[in-house]
């Protein structure tokens, strides 16, 4: 069983940044697409950016410009670069991994943006 295990959120000033990760127990190359989520209170999950094996990437227009979506296969971890953080980027975020017949996802990562 692919387990996958967020870190790296936490709470922020409107304007910080913060570094998401997302380690995979199994070999990350055996996935086409790594995605970032989130789901702020009260609203459903969103795709904020993703990562295809061969490292094209795609993002929310919300996020544009801000975060960065990146992956390192020796260490089996994807990461999320959030920079100019604002209060409506408050949700958990959780990371996905998908192939054609596989779909994982972690546990969720908390990140507030406030003053």
């Amino acid at each position: 069983q692919v387990q996958l295990v967020e870190s790296g959120g936490g709470w922020v000033h409107p304007g910080g940044s913060l570094r998401l990760s997302c380690t995979i127990s199994g070999s990350i190359a055996t996935f086409d697409v790594m995605g970032w989520y989130r789901q702020a209170p009260g609203k459903g999950r969103e795709l904020v950016a993703h990562i295809w094996r061969s490292a094209s990437t795609a993002y929310a227009d919300s996020v544009k410009g801000r975060f960065t979506v990146s992956r390192d296969d020796a260490k089996n971890t994807v990461y999320l670069q959030m920079n100019s953080l604002k209060p409506e980027d408050t949700a958990v975020y959780y990371c996905n991994a998908h192939s054609l017949i596989d779909d994982y996802w972690g546990q969720g990562t908390q990140v507030t943006v406030s003053s």
